[in-house]
C-alpha cells in the first residue's frame, strides 16, 4: 500500500514539474488578444473505437459549420478566439491534431471545421490519463502567441481516470493558473460518468459538464457545450 502511494505521488511530482517548469512564471510574450483560448481534447483510449472517434470528429466538424457558432464569436468583445485540437489516452500519449488557429469570421470556422474533418487519428488505443491530458493541455496556453480573457479546457471522455498522477493532484495544478477545466461525459460505457466529472474534474469560472448518452449524442451535444463556452459566462 505504501509502496502504491508513494509512486502516486512521484507520478504527481514528475507532471507537476513537467508542467510548471516552462513557466514560473508563465513567460511574456507579445500576444494577438482574443476572447476565448480554446484546448479541445478528444478521447483516444482503448475504450474508443475509429468509429466512436470519428463521431467525436464529426460533432466538432458539425459545430464549427454552424452559423450560430460563428455569431457567437463575432459577437464577443474582441470577435475572435484561439483554438486547438488535440487527442489523448495514456499518461505519455498526447498528440496535437490541429495546432492553434484564430478563428474570427464564418469562412474561418468552416475552414477549421474542414481541418477537422480530415484529420487522421494520431493516438491509437491506451490507458485514460485525463490527469495527464489536462496537464498537457494546460501547457499549450503559454507558447500559442495568443492572450485571451479566458482559457478553457474542452475534455470529452467515456471513463475514469486510471493512470498517471491523481486526477485531484492534476486539477489543482491547472485551476491554479486561472484555467477553466470543462467536459463532455460521454455515458455509453459508464452511466454517472457525468458525476465523477463534475465531483472529480471540472473547476474554474463558470465551470461545467455535459452529458451524452453516448457518441451519437455527443454529435449535437458538442454544439451546445462549444456555444456555451464562447459566450461569455455570466457574472453573478
Amino acid at each position: 500500500m505504501r509502496a502504491a502511494f508513494l509512486t502516486v505521488l512521484t507520478a504527481a511530482g514528475l507532471l507537476a514539474a513537467t508542467f510548471l517548469a516552462p513557466g514560473i512564471p508563465a513567460p511574456a510574450r507579445a500576444a494577438e488578444p482574443v476572447d476565448l483560448e480554446l484546448v479541445l481534447a478528444v478521447d483516444s483510449s482503448a475504450s474508443v473505437d475509429y468509429t466512436e472517434f470519428n463521431l467525436q470528429l464529426q460533432g466538432l466538424t458539425l459545430a464549427f459549420e454552424d452559423p450560430e457558432l460563428a455569431d457567437a464569436i463575432a459577437a464577443g468583445p474582441l470577435g475572435a478566439i484561439a483554438v486547438t485540437l488535440i487527442e489523448w489516452s495514456s499518461a505519455e500519449r498526447h498528440e496535437i491534431s490541429i495546432p492553434w488557429t484564430v478563428i474570427r469570421s464564418g469562412d474561418e470556422a468552416r475552414a477549421f471545421a474542414d481541418e477537422i474533418s480530415r484529420a487522421p487519428r494520431r493516438v491509437v488505443t491506451g490507458a485514460t490519463s485525463i490527469s495527464s491530458s489536462i496537464l498537457f493541455a494546460a501547457g499549450m496556453f503559454y507558447t500559442n502567441g495568443y492572450e485571451g480573457t479566458r482559457r478553457v479546457i474542452d475534455l470529452s471522455g467515456d471513463g475514469y481516470n486510471n493512470q498517471g498522477a491523481a486526477l485531484s493532484v492534476a486539477r489543482a495544478l491547472v485551476l491554479d493558473r486561472a484555467i477553466t477545466i470543462n467536459a463532455v461525459a460521454i455515458e455509453n460505457q459508464v452511466k454517472g460518468l457525468g458525476d465523477y466529472f463534475e465531483e472529480s474534474l471540472i473547476g474554474g469560472f463558470g465551470a461545467f459538464v455535459i452529458r451524452a448518452s453516448d457518441y451519437e449524442d455527443y454529435i449535437g451535444q458538442i454544439r451546445r457545450k462549444l456555444l456555451r463556452e464562447i459566450m461569455p459566462a455570466p457574472i453573478s
